[in-house]
């Protein structure tokens, strides 16, 4: 694999980890097979006793899979990286992999549904317990961490009021408790946040935001050492076969080369629409951590380079007011997506986080007036146009 020293971070989205095939084509390489063949029963023998180096089953690794592996880890600076098949294989791969029953996992209580269902029911169910708190509170991280601890999870920012973890104190106090950090990164996207350069353990991405990130193929990507990654997730992975196919890796490879553009210019035109939203009286409340009102503001420009591409904001109104500006929109699509080239809305109290209870739905923030907005590449006068239209529909 190509894989030079030195080479900045966009250099890396495009030509980390290449590796041509003998007719030396441009584009990377697509493998779509399941197996592969031997010279000999020997020669076989040898792979399944580690002996050689070598591709076995396209379950275990493929060879398009491993030039995203390999793209993803050199542009964290990471170990080892592992593809899997959605985000949210990636989340329980990487939580089952380093837990078991007795073990205790604390994670902040701000989060998308279905990681709230994998710590609070389908980990629970094999005797691993679970503890959550105020990401935003380190006392409250302190008083959970002052036993000891197996993982400690959370987004930052968080899935969809913007929250933010203080990556690097968080960090210090879980390790000090024996536990391993795990950050889920899709809201802080590649571009704009590093948290193993913050003293997390482990990142996992949904790649089928902002990587991707054009609506094509899921997918989702964990990185840190190679003891962990290369060790017991990867065990896991292999073995309970969430991979991720070689076609999705082969696209998510090519939306890789253009993340920097499209991310960037996302979240100009996001920060624009909530400096927009925050002056409308018809608007109560707007989340993002590019906003001078944000009140971990300092903490975001210390942790990240950029905002993100999403603003959540919350309407002088209930459900139906939220749901006749959605419906009123004619540009943005309503999509329980995000981080997609279209803008896409979705509100949140009913779809993503529709499982969480009540009282954690409200204490982070969500009513039943919220409304996530992830913004896209369209111009952004005719999203603000578009934002217009459906304020006076939800007001009229």
């Amino acid at each position: 694999m190509n894989t030079p020293d030195g080479w900045r971070p966009d250099t890396l989205a495009v030509r980390g980890g290449l590796m041509r095939s003998e007719f030396d084509e441009t584009s990377e390489a697509l493998y779509p097979t399941s197996g592969y063949v031997y010279a000999s029963a020997q020669e076989a023998q040898a792979a399944f006793n580690d002996e050689v180096e070598r591709f076995v089953y396209s379950r275990y690794g493929n060879p398009t899979v491993a030039m995203l592996e390999e793209r993803m880890r050199l542009l964290h600076g990471a170990e080892a990286a592992q593809a899997t098949a959605s985000g949210m294989s990636a989340v329980f791969t990487a939580l089952g992999g380093l837990c078991a029953a007795g073990d205790r996992i604390v994670a902040s209580r701000a989060l998308f549904g279905s990681c709230f269902v994998i710590i609070d029911e389908v980990l629970r169910r094999w005797g691993v317990e679970s503890t959550f708190v105020d990401g935003t509170d380190l006392e409250d991280w302190a008083r959970a961490l002052s036993t000891p601890a197996t993982a400690v999870f959370f987004e930052t920012p968080s899935n969809p009021t913007q929250e933010l973890v203080d990556i690097a104190a968080v960090s210090e106090l879980a390790h000090a408790a024996g536990a391993v950090v795990v950050v889920d990164n899709v809201f802080g996207t590649p571009v704009f946040s590093r948290p193993l350069d913050h003293g997390a353990d482990i990142v996992v991405y949904s790649t089928t935001k902002h990587i991707d990130g054009q609506g094509r193929v899921m997918g989702g990507m964990i990185l840190g050492p190679t003891e962990l990654v290369g060790g017991p997730i990867q065990t896991l992975l292999r073995h309970t076969g969430p991979s991720m196919s070689p076609f999705n890796a082969w696209v998510t490879l090519k939306g890789l080369e253009t993340l920097t553009l499209r991310v960037e210019r996302q979240a100009q035109s996001t920060l624009e629409l909530a400096r927009h939203l925050e002056a409308d009286p018809r608007v109560t409340r707007v989340f993002h951590p590019w906003l001078e009102s944000h009140p971990q503001a300092e903490l975001a420009r210390r942790q990240m380079t950029g905002g993100g591409t999403v603003v959540t904001f919350t309407l002088d109104a209930g459900q139906e007011e939220a749901f006749a500006f959605m419906n009123a929109l004619e540009i943005v699509d309503i999509s329980n997506n995000l981080g997609d080239a279209k803008s896409l809305t979705t509100h949140p109290t009913t779809t993503t986080h529709k499982r969480l209870p009540e009282e954690a739905r409200l204490a982070a923030g969500i009513t039943e007036g919220t409304i996530r907005l992830s913004v896209g590449l369209e111009d952004v006068e005719d999203l603000r146009e578009d934002l217009e239209r459906g304020l006076a529909a939800a007001f009229s």
